[in-house]
């Protein structure tokens, strides 16, 4: 049994800063780039192309220039790459964010760092500790494994400590590089789907706790719920090879999402005397086409309820975790909540789990 927070501990989430790397790509000239390479493996290029343009995404934003690409032949060349790039996108967004909440890095009391798409010890927001001036006491928690689900579980962590510290600022920063993950040798559907669907971004949020700030439109962060599925450790995650990070990805996903969904929302809302009518604002994880049609058709959401995911799935594709956090900066810079307003942060990744946060302006 869970039991209901003290107002006066609920921590409010303040910004959100978001980032995409300077080069892109659209749809085609990666399906055109993919194809060049997979035609020397006769496969059937028809099949590709449809599997790419069925993943609703228009264009993504890379890592790096496309034609650097072929040129990382190993995990080291890979994740080399990767640390580089994911210290640059990643200090901008959480300068962004600290602009936006009126803060600075000497300011922060504990940063969270979520990715899946790469290692690096000592961790990104150490080095960023360096680069951007952050306390000497500033407190890590890098999370490493968590997926597309890690954006959502972050805000949720990262709300329990302020619970505990409520003089105390956090900030949670997730930065994915999916671009970097790409095994071209693998001709498996699931790495040709990752292929079409994943894009490369970085999005940092400011929490602040009780005592720390009051601000007239922000959220609090209510509560929070975490899902584990029993024996779906298959469903989705990484292979470790010897050349990265070799996707797993079952088709069985947006039916899990049907099967359980529904019932986890519902009882998480009935914790707090809500219904899924009381909720005005979804941020729903950009999961892919089939997984948000299970979002809406579970939930009975009405018309547009989840358009934002939409057209951040189209727009940008699916940046795991730090896509729900891109949807959220949206949700929360866009004039429609209002004060009294509950919102519901939702996504879903390996273990096979959801993480959902009730937000309330």
């Amino acid at each position: 049994m869970h039991s209901a927070p003290s107002p006066a501990s609920i921590p409010f989430l303040r910004a959100v800063g978001r980032g995409l790397p300077p080069h892109y790509a659209s749809q085609e000239e990666l399906i055109g780039s993919l194809r060049a390479l997979w035609a020397q493996k006769h496969f059937n290029l028809e099949r590709l192309e449809e599997l790419h343009r069925a993943v609703s995404v228009s264009g993504r934003s890379l890592a790096l220039p496309l034609a650097e690409y072929p040129g990382l032949t190993t995990f080291q060349q890979r994740n080399d790459a990767w640390i580089r790039c994911a210290v640059e996108l990643g200090g901008k967004v959480v300068l962004q964010a600290l602009e936006k909440a009126g803060l600075g890095p000497r300011d922060i009391d504990h940063i969270f760092f979520v990715t899946v798409t790469g290692l690096a010890t000592p961790s990104i927001e150490a080095r960023l500790a360096n680069r951007l001036g952050f306390r000497s006491d500033v407190k890590r928690t890098p999370l490493f494994g968590l997926g597309c689900v890690a954006g959502a579980a972050g805000l949720a962590r990262a709300a329990d400590y302020l619970r505990a510290f409520p003089g105390h600022t956090a900030v949670v920063l997730a930065v994915e590089l999916c671009s970097l993950t790409l095994q071209r040798e693998d001709l498996s559907i699931p790495n040709i789907i990752a292929s079409g669907l994943f894009g490369d971004g970085a999005a940092c949020v400011v929490l602040q706790g009780a005592e720390a700030a009051a601000r007239p439109r922000a959220p609090r962060v209510v509560a929070s719920q975490s899902v584990l599925y029993p024996d779906t450790e298959r469903i989705m995650g990484w292979d470790i090879v010897d050349t990265g990070f070799k996707v797993v990805l079952s088709a069985k996903v947006p039916q899990l999402v049907k099967e359980h969904i529904r019932g986890n929302v519902d009882a998480f809302l009935a914790q707090h005397r809500l219904s899924r009518g009381d909720i005005r604002h979804w941020v729903a994880h950009t999961g892919g086409p089939k997984v948000l049609q299970a979002f809406e058709e579970s939930l009975e959401l009405p018309a547009g309820a989840i358009a934002r995911s939409w057209a951040s799935l189209k727009e940008v594709g699916n940046l795991s975790s730090a896509s729900v956090l891109f949807v959220l900066g949206e949700t929360l810079e866009s004039p429609e909540p209002q004060e009294g307003d509950w919102g519901v942060v939702m996504a879903m990744g390996p273990g096979f789990c959801s993480e959902l946060v009730l937000l309330r302006w």
